[in-house]
């Protein structure tokens, strides 16, 4: 993605988020400049990857194929240093704006629909020790209702509904036509994007950045890129 790009559904989702009455941490509107002046006491937003996550899954169209999340809070496996076992995130979902297919090797998850318009949600049966989705049905809870679907079924989220994700359930989802962008939130086990996503049609997770102009608020995953002296827990 081009970084001009990015910095515009940055500013796009802080407009979203703040006329949702959702507030972000006061270091979400950090420029680099900001992070420079607090980078000695900042060691646990960057080691855990707190903040911005703008990707387009290498679709090169992120109002089609695309998601913005900010992860809130989170901890690091085996760590003495950071060691919550629970994180959370908070994403902007557009009308018809896929997330693609996917499961998670080690995560549970919540989704929830904070408010705005409805999440649809695609779910299949997935089988994580071969990274294949396989046929037959399965239990999900929905609303802390348990209910059986077979693959490829939808649920639709209105605001205030949430279902429970586990590692059997790959699932993709997009905001319902219509219907308004919606405010997702995610309440799960440790979240690692790095090495716990399989993407069933096999897009990448993150996009490399085309630098056409200079960054207004970086990304998580760049915080080691522009501070060599972050320490490593």
């Amino acid at each position: 993605m081009k970084r001009s790009e990015i910095n515009r559904r940055i500013r796009e989702g802080i407009e979203f988020f703040d006329q949702m009455n959702f507030k972000l941490p006061p270091w979400a509107l950090f420029s680099p400049a900001d992070w420079r002046k607090v980078v000695a006491d900042a060691a646990e937003i960057f080691e855990l990857q707190l903040g911005w996550d703008v990707t387009a899954f290498g679709s090169e169209d992120f109002l089609h194929t695309g998601l913005l999340l900010f992860t809130l809070r989170n901890g690091l496996p085996g760590s003495t240093l950071y060691p919550k076992p629970y994180a959370e995130k908070i994403m902007m979902v557009r009308e018809n704006q896929v997330t693609p297919r996917h499961f998670h090797w080690y995560k549970r998850e919540d989704i929830i629909n904070r408010g705005g318009g409805n999440l649809i949600i695609e779910l299949f049966h997935a089988d994580p020790e071969r990274n294949v989705l396989v046929p037959g049905k399965f239990r999900i809870a929905v609303n802390g209702l348990r209910r059986e679907l077979s693959p490829g079924d939808r649920i639709i989220l209105t605001p205030g509904d949430s279902v429970a994700l586990e590692p059997i359930h790959a699932h993709r989802f997009y905001g319902e036509p219509g219907s308004g962008n919606v405010l997702v939130g995610e309440v799960s086990m440790v979240n690692d994007d790095t090495t716990d996503n399989c993407f069933i049609d096999g897009v990448p997770r993150f996009d490399p950045v085309e630098e056409d102009e200079e960054p207004e608020h970086l990304l998580a995953a760049e915080y080691r890129q522009h501070f060599a002296e972050v320490r490593h827990a």
